[in-house]
This record gives C-alpha cells, sequence and structure tokens, in this order.
C-alpha cells in the first residue's frame, strides 16, 4: 500500500509541473567547459553559472582538474569581464544572474584571491543583480560571516542552521543527487527513490534556501521530475536546450477539458463483402498518429475512432517532394494520382483530371463537401476545383459554381460570389439543411471569438449530421467528404491544446458518421489524413488529469505515414500500407465502378 500511495503522488506531482507557481532556475553545470564559456549560458537566460577555480601562483586558473589548467584561462577573463561588459551594455536590467565559484584549491587562501579580485571589478561586486556564490571548499560555517557582505556561500547540507546571521549568508542549498538515487533521467524514479528525494527537498527547504542537486541526470524527463519536485535550480550541462525546455512547459502541457463521448460501433455491416451503397470520408488535415493518440490519451483513453478495427498506413509523398503539403495530398485522394505540392486537381503536367465527385456524379451519386478550413481551401478544393495552384482562390471559386456537388459546408472564402446563382440555396441554421428539400445547398461556418470552446468542436459534428441527412433523403447513393481542418493550423503554430481540442471534434464528426452506418448498414466510413504536422511527439502526460506533454519538431508538415480506418461494407480492403491515391482506387472498386 505504502508503494502504490508514492507512486501515485509521484504521478500526481509530474501533473502538476505547469501549474506550480514556483520560478524555477536553470543553473548551467561546469559552464566553463561550454565552447563558448559565459556567453553561450547567458544568452540562453540561464539564472546562474558554474566556474571551478585553483588559485595558482597567485591567479585563478579555471579548470576542472589542476593538470588542465591553462594561465590564459582566468576567472577575470572567463567571467568577471564578461560580467562587467554586460553590465556596461544595460544587458542585466531585467534578470538577474548567479555565479557560483566551486572552489577546488585550499578554501581560505583561494577565496581571499576571489574577494581581491572582485576589489578590481567593483561594478560586478556590488551590482544588485549579481550573485557571487562560494561553493566547493569553504571556511568553517561559523566564519561565513566574517567575509564582505557580496560574498555568500552554497550550504552542502541539510542540517538545520540556528545562527541566523550565519543562515543569511547561505545563498542556496546542494547536495549530490547520487547520493539518494541512481536514476539515469530515463523513464521514472522508483518508489523507493522517489521516496528518499522528496524527503530530502522538503528538508532542504525546512531552510527556506532554494535548492539544487548536482550529479544529475541530464534530459527532458530529468528536468521535468526536478521541477515537479520542487528543485529550484535545475542542473544542466546543455543551457539552451534546458531553458528552452523549462521555459515553454507551460505551452506545452495541457489538460483537456472538452471530451468526446465515444461510440461503440455494432460491427453488424463491417467487413461485409457486399457493395457500398454510401461512401463517408473523412480527412483529419495533419491528423498524424501522435495527433490521435494525443487526443485518445486525454480523452479517457479511447475515441470512437480507436474503436475500429480496419487500420492501415497511407504514405503520403507528393509527385515532386518529399513531403506533400494539402494540395498534393488532397489531390491524390480524389483523383487516384499523385501530383506536385500546390496543385489542385491537376496532373504534374497542370492538365485537369477528374476528382471522386465528378465520377460519382456522372453514376448517379450525390455529393458533398464539408469542411472547417475555407471553401476554397485545398482539401476541399481538390475535391471539386482543377488549378494549377492552391493560391488561386478567384479560380478555385469559379470552380465552386460550375461543380456537381449538391451540398458544401464550410468557412467563407471572400472571392466567392454569385453562388446562389449557380443553384445552391445558402441556409444559415446548419439543423435546417438536413430537411431541406432543396436540390442543392450551401451553408457557412462561423468561428466567432465569443463562442466557448464547447461551442467550437461540436460545429464539425453538426454540419456532418446534417449533411449525411441532407444527402440520405435525397434516395440516391451518395459521397461526402468531411475534413477537420484546424488540426493542421494548430499543428503549424505547434499548439497542444488547440491540436487536442480539434481532434476531438474530429472524433465527434467520426460519430456521427459511425452512427449513420450502423443504422443504414449499406455505408463504407474511411477515415485518415493528409499528413502529418508538427512533427509531434508525447513524452509524458497523465491519463487521469487528462494531461498531454506535446514536444513539436517543425513547424510544417512531415514525411511521416498517417493511418487509415475503416468501418462497414469492404472496409477491409482500406488495411495495409499503401501510397495515399490509392485509396482513391480502392473506394471506385469497392463500388464496382471502372
Amino acid at each position: 500500500m505504502k508503494s502504490k500511495l508514492f507512486l501515485s503522488a509521484y504521478f500526481f506531482l509530474l501533473g502538476l509541473c505547469a501549474g506550480i507557481s514556483q520560478n524555477y532556475k536553470v543553473h548551467s553545470h561546469n559552464d566553463y567547459k561550454q565552447n563558448i564559456p559565459f556567453w553561450k549560458a547567458f544568452s540562453a537566460e540561464v539564472q546562474s553559472i558554474e566556474v571551478d577555480v585553483f588559485l595558482r601562483d597567485g591567479k585563478l586558473l579555471v579548470a576542472h582538474d589542476l593538470s588542465e589548467a591553462d594561465e590564459s584561462r582566468t576567472l577575470e577573463r572567463l567571467y568577471l569581464e564578461p560580467l562587467k561588459e554586460v553590465i556596461e551594455l544595460g544587458q542585466l536590467k531585467n534578470r538577474s544572474l548567479q555565479l557560483l565559484v566551486d572552489v577546488k584549491s585550499d578554501a581560505i587562501t583561494t577565496l581571499n584571491a576571489i574577494v581581491s579580485a572582485l576589489n578590481d571589478y567593483a561594478m560586478v561586486r556590488d551590482n544588485e543583480k549579481i550573485s557571487i556564490v562560494i561553493s566547493g571548499n569553504r571556511p568553517a560555517l561559523s566564519n561565513y560571516v566574517n567575509y564582505p557582505k557580496f560574498i555568500f556561500f552554497d550550504y552542502q547540507s541539510i542540517d538545520t542552521v540556528t545562527d541566523t546571521d550565519v543562515l543569511d549568508k547561505i545563498a542556496m542549498v546542494s547536495l549530490s543527487f547520487t547520493n539518494y538515487s541512481e536514476w539515469n533521467g530515463k523513464g521514472r524514479l522508483t518508489a523507493d527513490d522517489f521516496e528518499r528525494v522528496t524527503k530530502v527537498i522538503t528538508k532542504a527547504h525546512a531552510l527556506n534556501k532554494p535548492f539544487r542537486f548536482w550529479a544529475t541526470p541530464d534530459s527532458k524527463s530529468a528536468w521535468k521530475t526536478f521541477m515537479s519536485m520542487g528543485v529550484d535550480f535545475i542542473n544542466t550541462d546543455m543551457p539552451n536546450e534546458c531553458v528552452s525546455y523549462v521555459n515553454t512547459l507551460d505551452e506545452r502541457v495541457v489538460r483537456n477539458t472538452v471530451f468526446s463521448k465515444v461510440y461503440r460501433p455494432t460491427f453488424e455491416s463491417d467487413k461485409k463483402r457486399q457493395k457500398p451503397e454510401n461512401v463517408i470520408l473523412l480527412i483529419g488535415d495533419g491528423n498524424g498518429l501522435t495527433q490521435i493518440s494525443s487526443a485518445t490519451l486525454a480523452n479517457n483513453g479511447e475515441l470512437s475512432l480507436t474503436q475500429l478495427k480496419s487500420i492501415g498506413f497511407l504514405k503520403t509523398q507528393s509527385a515532386d517532394d518529399f513531403t506533400t503539403d494539402s494540395a498534393g495530398a488532397g489531390t491524390a485522394i480524389a483523383t487516384g494520382q499523385k501530383t506536385n505540392n500546390r496543385a489542385i486537381g491537376t496532373d504534374k503536367n497542370g492538365e485537369p483530371l477528374p476528382n471522386i465527385t465528378e465520377i460519382l456524379s456522372e453514376k448517379g451519386f450525390n455529393t458533398g463537401v464539408i469542411s472547417t478550413d475555407d471553401i476554397a481551401g485545398a482539401t476541399p478544393a481538390s475535391f471539386y476545383a482543377h488549378r494549377t495552384d492552391r493560391g488561386m482562390t478567384e479560380g478555385i471559386s469559379e470552380d465552386l459554381n460550375k461543380n456537381k456537388l449538391k451540398l458544401f459546408i464550410a468557412q467563407r472564402t471572400a472571392e466567392v460570389k454569385d453562388i446562389e446563382d449557380a443553384g445552391f440555396r445558402m441556409i444559415d441554421d446548419i439543423d435546417a439543411i438536413r430537411s431541406s428539400s432543396y436540390e442543392k445547398v450551401g451553408s457557412w461556418l462561423n468561428y466567432s471569438d465569443e463562442a466557448s470552446l464547447a461551442d467550437h468542436v461540436e460545429k464539425l459534428a453538426s454540419a456532418t449530421k446534417n449533411g449525411i441527412a441532407f444527402l440520405n433523403n435525397k434516395e440516391k447513393p451518395f459521397f461526402l467528404m468531411a475534413e477537420g481542418a484546424k488540426i493542421d493550423s494548430y499543428g503549424h503554430v505547434n499548439n497542444i491544446s488547440g491540436v487536442i481540442s480539434e481532434s476531438i471534434s474530429f472524433d465527434k464528426a467520426i460519430t456521427e458518421a459511425l452512427k449513420f452506418a450502423d443504422a443504414d448498414k449499406h455505408t463504407l466510413v474511411i477515415i485518415t489524413a493528409d499528413h502529418e504536422t508538427g512533427g509531434l511527439t508525447i513524452p509524458q502526460g497523465d491519463l487521469v488529469e487528462h494531461e498531454i506533454e506535446a514536444d513539436f519538431t517543425t513547424h510544417d508538415h512531415t514525411a511521416m505515414m498517417v493511418p487509415i480506418f475503416a468501418y462497414g461494407p469492404m472496409s477491409q480492403e482500406f488495411q495495409g500500407v499503401y501510397e495515399n491515391n490509392e485509396v482513391f482506387h480502392k473506394i471506385m472498386e469497392v463500388l464496382k465502378i471502372d
């Protein structure tokens, strides 16, 4: 029971990192070993810099071992001169800096030399933004009070200090992590190690001083663990990476507050070897495997999507690039032919390609397009337009007026004009679309800034549900493409909160499609993505707290394969690993259309 309690506390603490108000600081350990001492750490905006010092022949030499000492590498040259320069340049106005001097030679004589050196740098010595802290070999604790007011000490014990004057001279408490754990920074601390480390941090904080471990593992997992446990100075040999990690953790850790109610399909029609009558294709723009994983883990460990059994992977490369864009991928799925990035419904030579809505319209299908993007966005446009570049919005808008769609629901594109002259009846109330008797209908989605997050995540599901009902009421087979476009948008800006909420929105739309497929029993539902966006990874999180820690490697698309799921008659035909343009051919094959 004790072990379980400590494990629960451990995971709870890890989940609190973004919510703790403690002001974490980064300590550049053995900074003099950096390829550019002082300046690298200073530019990374660390709050503490460590330098090892030997006194030899009256010189304060910077080195880890005396055998490595170089007469040109002195405390003054590597640290006091740079500190003087940053003061003169006014670069300490909005920050403070601790210089931790680790004395490697005799405590008394070396410290006297340090004091003498600082007297020659009065600008550094007397600057209230700079703290000089002596570590390593130090005088007796009771003698701390005998040193100038600008000299403070690193206390390497958790024993109580009763003399308040001595306590005032202590700047921080430091201990070796190896005395309490052999953890290497991978995975997590054991329950016993967690207990020991927690106790020592608690005792150290009882002195009301900031605390640091040295000899620590140096990894993102370690940094986060130490932050979560209340270590004030995060020890690192990678100042740039550590500062970046610590400073961005709040924006990369999110607790989900909106949820997708999981629908559990009946599987009555799934994998039946019979021709489907209808096809619903749902595309999550930028929705790679990790995006799906993040939404799943934030949604109590499952989605409607994750109930499905027919699963494969798509290779997404375009005809002219290793990494596709939405236009190239959308066109490949819509036409069955790989094309260049930025091309909308045209081949590598710029010639128009017949797309699936045009082909199926000729075969007696009613067709529709839904997207949370602009109607002239790359993915929806790939299902009705033919232009050599996705930026040709005027031409794409003209193609919308000439297409054979019976339904579109999307955000407004300014270039779209005279849409009702093309036969579309525009309906403001999306709920009214389901019962509309008009032959062709359209509706503009409105993502108001005043609307709540809960309202936003319902829009795609509502559009999908009503769009399906409208097409189904026509008593003809239908094809519908519905896109969750904003997963990609949030991936581009590395916003994990938005990625999760939009993935939840997408799953709600998937739920509506699966419900209809179960009721209809003749509808094939296909769910996939055009590409992955952001190079997202999920290093840590908390299932109970619906918390995800995200890490992104890029602000652009990646070349990773994307999952494809299918449900309903002939869903098994979509299993396996294949090129994205094969989706079109598989749809045609199961519909028995040449």
